[in-house]
C-alpha cells in the first residue's frame, strides 16, 4: 500500500480550513488523497474475499462523498475531515449490514460495525433475541480475538430498562443498549504502517460473526 501520509496531511489542513474557497485551491490535494484512499479500500476488498463473498463491488461504489448534508446541520461546514467507505455487497448504498471504515487524523481512525442508527424494529428483535437466548451472542462478543479488536460494545444505552423488561433480567446490561456497534480505533502510526491493508482484514474477520448475528435478526 502506498503511504497514506498525504491523506492524513490534507484532512488536518482542511479540519483547518473548511470552507469551498480552500478546498478549490488544494482540489488536487484533495484528489491525491482521495485515490490513495480508494487503493487502500480496493486492496482491502481484494484481500477480504477469500472470507466474505463482497459481490464484486470497488472502492468507488463504498467510498462515501466528502461533501457535508449541511441542510439540518448547526455546523455548515462544508466538507467532512475523515475519509470513510462502507464495506458491504452493494457498497455504501447496501442495506445490508456492512463494515465501516473511517481514516481522520489524530488518531481518529476506526474500524467499526454494527447496529449504529437502527430502526426501532432492528432493535427490537435484537433485545427479543438477547432475551430469549443470549449465549450465542455473548460467545462472539466474549471470543477473545473479538475482545483483542473492539473490547466491549460501544453505543448509547437507556437509562432503565426497556419497556417490557425488568430492571433485574440478568442481560439487562444487552437490553438496555439503543446501539449496538463494535469500535476499534487505529492510531495514526497503524494507518501509516506497511502492514494496514492485512491490520484491516484481520479486524474484520474478527468482526465478521459479530455482523453475521446482527444480520440475521
Amino acid at each position: 500500500m502506498s503511504n497514506l501520509a498525504p491523506v492524513l496531511d490534507f484532512l488536518s489542513d482542511l479540519e483547518k480550513n473548511n470552507s469551498r474557497p480552500w478546498f478549490e485551491d488544494h482540489r488536487r490535494e484533495y484528489q491525491k488523497a482521495k485515490d490513495l484512499f480508494e487503493e487502500l479500500v480496493d486492496q482491502v476488498i481484494d484481500e477480504y474475499r477469500p472470507v466474505e463473498d463482497l459481490g464484486g463491488i470497488n472502492a468507488k461504489e463504498c467510498v462515501m462523498r466528502i461533501f457535508r448534508d449541511v441542510r439540518f446541520s448547526k455546523d455548515k461546514s462544508p466538507y467532512r475531515t475523515s475519509m470513510a467507505a462502507v464495506i458491504a455487497a452493494g457498497g455504501r448504498k447496501s442495506g445490508r449490514m456492512p463494515y465501516y471504515l473511517h481514516l481522520e487524523p489524530h488518531n481518529h481512525s476506526m474500524i467499526a460495525g454494527g447496529l449504529h442508527d437502527p430502526e426501532p424494529e432492528q432493535i427490537i428483535r435484537f433485545r427479543e433475541a438477547i432475551s430469549r437466548r443470549p449465549e450465542p451472542f455473548k460467545l462472539i462478543i466474549g471470543d477473545p480475538t473479538f475482545k483483542q479488536y473492539f473490547g466491549d460494545l460501544q453505543g448509547e444505552r437507556l437509562k432503565t430498562a426497556p419497556k417490557g423488561f425488568a430492571p433485574d433480567h440478568p442481560e439487562i446490561a444487552l437490553l438496555r443498549l439503543k446501539q449496538v456497534t463494535a469500535v476499534h480505533t487505529l492510531t495514526d502510526a497503524v494507518v501509516l504502517s506497511d502492514g494496514l491493508t492485512s491490520y484491516i482484514v484481520q479486524a474484520f474477520a474478527a468482526l465478521k460473526p459479530f455482523l453475521d448475528y446482527l444480520k440475521e435478526l
